[in-house]
């Protein structure tokens, strides 16, 4: 009898657990979604409060590793004039640490100037909610072209 209560016990709390992963991983879905639309619409105050204050934003460029108050700088000349970019998620997969107070995520990107790139990082959960911790943002190049790629990339710095 002890052992059927305790699998009882066990299997709701197994149910709990589950449906507690699915609302953080759509609560996560949720600002990443909000954060690339807010991109599309050059609505700098969501996508900037979407970040840590701490955040780190990778970008494409080698160059391109920027605190949360150096990517503000990048960003609102670009979107005070009204000009934000449009990536649209084509896959995103989400995993969650065990006390659900920190996710790691990547995701496949589509873009009409770079084509399909990949945004990974970091989100924790905050007073807030869940805010962008890190973000990486690379272009996604095809195994067949990688040595002429990085071949291209290796003459261009010899030029600078």
């Amino acid at each position: 009898m002890k052992i059927q209560y305790l699998w009882v016990i066990f299997t709701c709390m197994s149910f709990v657990a589950q449906a507690q992963h699915a609302k953080e991983e759509q609560a996560i879905d949720k600002v990443l979604s909000e954060f690339h639309q807010a991109a599309a619409d050059a609505n700098a105050k969501l996508y900037l409060n979407l970040l840590t204050d701490d955040a780190i934003f990778l970008g494409t460029d080698a160059t391109e590793r920027w605190t949360k108050t150096q990517f503000t700088d990048f960003v609102l000349p670009y979107f005070n004039q009204g000009k934000g970019w449009v990536y649209i998620a084509k896959e995103r997969n989400v995993s969650l640490l065990s006390q659900h107070k920190v996710a790691f995520f990547d995701e496949v990107l589509e873009n009409k100037k770079y084509g399909y790139c990949r945004g990974s990082g970091v989100l924790v959960q905050t007073d807030q909610g869940w805010k962008i911790s890190q973000y990486n943002l690379t272009l996604l190049v095809p195994n067949d072209i990688a040595e002429q790629v990085a071949e291209t990339i290796q003459t261009y710095k010899k030029t600078q």
